[in-house]
């Protein structure tokens, strides 16, 4: 391992906003987030897969009264989600290692208010359907965490991946798609969902001119 990964390994281990293995608030804030975490008790939004935070430190900078936390398996990325945030001064966001899988044992019933999937790995191989974020197994944890009525967000530039989610929804007993595009900045009534926070796949994406997929979804 690189001394720079090692650096940031150590840097993590020290930080109060990123809980990870090893550390005593691991597993232990499942029902506590807002008390013990976020000491307050405004609604949390967590973003599955933030790779680098761009897109949680974006939304967490833009709405100081909301919380917002960030997901990712790499304590490397976390490092930079964080590095920005502390950067910026920001007290309402902070980052979580683990896998999505884990859900359920780290969030209580109804503890979040909304989801964000951003750019996730579109798993094009069908043998991989099941790890896609928008696969059943992963919109059953998704719904558990989830307050009634909270909100699902799905932004994507693979189209398959956007069909697949958007057909696995529409199947789901309960579930309610409330907005869905293939372009989302050709779609004037969803420019706002924009949120005009991009990720560096976004721009990069945009740059090449591939079209933006954004999906929006209620769970019962």
């Amino acid at each position: 391992m690189g001394r720079i990964k090692l650096k940031r390994f150590s840097d993590n281990a020290g930080r109060a906003d990123i809980v990870e293995p090893g550390k005593a608030t691991y597993q232990q804030l499942v029902g506590r987030w807002k008390t013990e975490f976020f000491k307050n008790d405004n609604p949390i939004t967590l973003e599955v897969g933030c790779g680098k935070g761009d897109y949680t430190v974006g939304l967490a900078a833009r709405y100081p009264e909301r919380n917002f936390l960030g997901l990712d398996i790499k304590g490397d990325r976390i490092w930079i989600g964080s590095t920005k945030a502390e950067t910026l001064g920001l007290t309402n966001v902070g980052f979580v290692r683990m896998r999505a899988l884990d859900l359920l044992d780290h969030f209580g019933p109804g503890e979040l208010s909304e989801i964000w999937i951003t750019f996730p790995d579109p798993r094009p191989r069908l043998g991989d359907a099941k790890r896609r974020l928008t696969a059943p197994r992963f919109l059953d944890r998704y719904q558990q965490i989830l307050q009634p009525g909270g909100l699902v967000h799905l932004k994507t530039d693979d189209e398959p991946l956007f069909d697949y989610s958007l057909e696995t929804v529409q199947q789901r007993p309960g579930a309610t798609v409330l907005a869905h595009t293939k372009d989302l900045y050709a779609t004037a009534e969803l420019l706002p969902h924009a949120e005009d926070i991009q990720t560096h796949y976004e721009k990069r994406f945009r740059v090449e001119g591939i079209p933006i997929k954004y999906l929006q979804f209620r769970l019962s």
